[in-house]
C-alpha cells in the first residue's frame, strides 16, 4: 500500500532589506527541509526581500505539489498575518487551479521561544554571577498598528518573567507602537533597575534589531551609572525549526485555533472601532527601509477545512 504524500510546507517571511536577514530566512527554510526531508519545503516573502511568496507557491506547483501548509514565520498575529498572506494565497489559488492549502497560525509566543529567549538573556549575562533578583529585561517587539499584536508582545514578557527569578521583564517597541526603546529603557531606571537587558523579540537580524542595539548603546552610552546589555535574536535554533513544524502539523490537522477575541476586524476595542467590517487605511511602516502600503479588508469567518477565513480586499 503507498503511503500518500504529505501536503508541502510552505514558510511565508516578512521580507528586510538586510541581505544577512533575508539569507537567514532563507537558510531557515533549506535546514526545515532536511529536518523532515519527506516534505516539499519551500519559502518566499512578503514584501522587500527575495524570493517573493508567489514564486515559491510556483515552485512547489512546479515539483507536483497540489497540497500545502502555509505557516508564517512570524511571532505574532498582525496586518502581515492576518491579511497581506491570506490575500497572497487566495490570489495564488487562482492563479494555479487545482491546488489548495491550510494556513497555519503564527509562532509566538510559546514555551520553546521562551526558553530560547532565557538563554539568549543567560548569554547575555554571561560571567555576572548567577543572581538574576536584580536583573531586569527589556523585550523589545517590531511594534505594529494592530493592538492585539502589541499585546502579544506583552504576554510574552510576562511569561519570561514567571518563575524565572528576574527582577522584571517590561516591554517596548522599536517601530510604530509605544513606548519605544529609551522610553521603555527610562522607565527600567525608574523602577529601580541597575542591570538592564534588552532583549530582541525579533527571529532574525535585520534592519529593525540593528537599530534595537543602537538605541540601547546610546541610551546606555547616556547613561554610565547602569548596566545595559543587549541580547541576540532567537535565531535558527532547533525549537524554532521544532515550533514551525508543529505549525505546520496543527494546520494539516486542522487545529487552528486562531485567536480571534480581540482582533480589531472583528472586536470594537477602543479606539479602533471603525475597523471593524470596513477596510482598513493603508499604511506604511515609517521606520522600515522600504515604505509600503496596505488595503485590507478583513471579515472573520468560520474556519472551513483548517483554511483560515477571511475575505480581503485590495
Amino acid at each position: 500500500m503507498t503511503t500518500p504524500t504529505p501536503p508541502a510546507l510552505l514558510i511565508a517571511g516578512h521580507g528586510t532589506r538586510d541581505d544577512a536577514g533575508a539569507e537567514a530566512f532563507r537558510d531557515f527554510v533549506r535546514r526545515l527541509g532536511r529536518r523532515r526531508p519527506d516534505l516539499a519545503v519551500a519559502g518566499g516573502f512578503i514584501e522587500l526581500s527575495p524570493p517573493p511568496l508567489g514564486e515559491a507557491v510556483t515552485e512547489l506547483v512546479e515539483r507536483g505539489v497540489r497540497r500545502f501548509a502555509a505557516v508564517p514565520l512570524m511571532l505574532v498575529s498582525a496586518g502581515h498575518a492576518k491579511g497581506d498572506i491570506p490575500a497572497a494565497l487566495a490570489r495564488e489559488k487562482a492563479r494555479h487551479p487545482g491546488i489548495s492549502y491550510t494556513y497555519g497560525r503564527p509562532l509566538g509566543p510559546h514555551p520553546a521561544l521562551l526558553r530560547v529567549l532565557e538563554r539568549r538573556l543567560e548569554e547575555a549575562l554571561a560571567g555576572t554571577g548567577e543572581d538574576r533578583s536584580d536583573v531586569t529585561v527589556l523585550l523589545v517587539g517590531r511594534g505594529s498598528t494592530d493592538p492585539d499584536a502589541n499585546a502579544e508582545v506583552f504576554k510574552a514578557a510576562r511569561l519570561l518573567w514567571e518563575g524565572r527569578g528576574l527582577a522584571n521583564v517590561e516591554t517596548a517597541f522599536v517601530s510604530l507602537a509605544a513606548p519605544d526603546v529609551p522610553s521603555g529603557l527610562h522607565r527600567c531606571a525608574r523602577l529601580g533597575a541597575r542591570r538592564i537587558v534588552v532583549l530582541p523579540y525579533f527571529l532574525f537580524t535585520g534592519v529593525l534589531p540593528d537599530r534595537v542595539k543602537q538605541q540601547a548603546r546610546d541610551w546606555a552610552a547616556a547613561h554610565p551609572g547602569l548596566d545595559v546589555r543587549t541580547a541576540d535574536v532567537i535565531g535558527p535554533e532547533p525549537e524554532l525549526l521544532d515550533l514551525v513544524l508543529e505549525r505546520y502539523e496543527e494546520a494539516v490537522e486542522g487545529d487552528l485555533r486562531m485567536n480571534c477575541d480581540a482582533c480589531v476586524y472583528r472586536i470594537a476595542l477602543p479606539g479602533f472601532e471603525d475597523k471593524v467590517g470596513l477596510p482598513q487605511q493603508p499604511h506604511f511602516h515609517p521606520d522600515d527601509d522600504g515604505h509600503h502600503g496596505h488595503g485590507h479588508g478583513h471579515s472573520h469567518g468560520h474556519h472551513h477545512h483548517g483554511e483560515h477565513s477571511h475575505s480581503h480586499a485590495h
